[in-house]
């Protein structure tokens, strides 16, 4: 019976992939480092399937295991600080001149300048849709502080990018 219900359990883990590669993406700013950070979590839910409690939130436990992985290397990083910050190889070589894409690539470089606990949040919330309890749950946070993170993630964009950018 527990063969049956972690194959259950793995078929439902790989159809939240397109939703763990977003966040992935959100909490890593860079698409090898996110496909990374997926795949490290995918490992560890899979190693660890048999310790899900079956009623509860699949998409909250791996978002979980997802933003602790990402803490985690986040910390080694820093100790380990590898100097690749200044390489200009993945700057823009030509500016781009539709004002729409302008303004998205704004919103989106705005969101990446949010301290992480904001930025997650943020993309937990409006961009994946997750209600305030759930992303609660997944950042081990009380409902009030995710509200709370939210409104003061908008404001910051807000202030640095004016009213009258979010209305277009």
């Amino acid at each position: 019976m527990t063969e049956a219900r972690d194959a259950v359990l793995e078929s439902e883990l790989l159809e939240m992939i397109p939703q763990l590669r977003a966040y992935a993406r959100a909490l890593t700013r860079d698409r090898n480092d996110a496909d990374d950070l997926l795949q490290e979590t995918l490992m560890k839910a899979l190693a660890h399937i048999g310790s899900f409690q079956r009623g509860t939130s699949l998409r909250a436990w791996l978002f979980t295991i997802m933003r602790n992985t990402f803490f985690t290397n986040l910390k080694k990083r820093r100790r380990e600080a590898p100097g690749a910050e200044d390489c200009v190889s993945g700057l823009l070589s030509v500016e781009a001149d539709h004002e729409r894409h302008e303004s998205s690539r704004d919103m989106m470089a705005a969101i990446q300048r949010l301290p992480v606990h904001y930025r997650e949040i943020l993309i937990l919330v409006v961009m994946l849709g997750e209600s305030y309890e759930r992303a609660a749950e997944i950042c081990c946070c009380a409902v009030g502080t995710v509200k709370s993170r939210l409104n003061r993630a908008r404001r910051i964009i807000m202030e640095e990018l004016g009213p009258e950018t979010l209305e277009s």
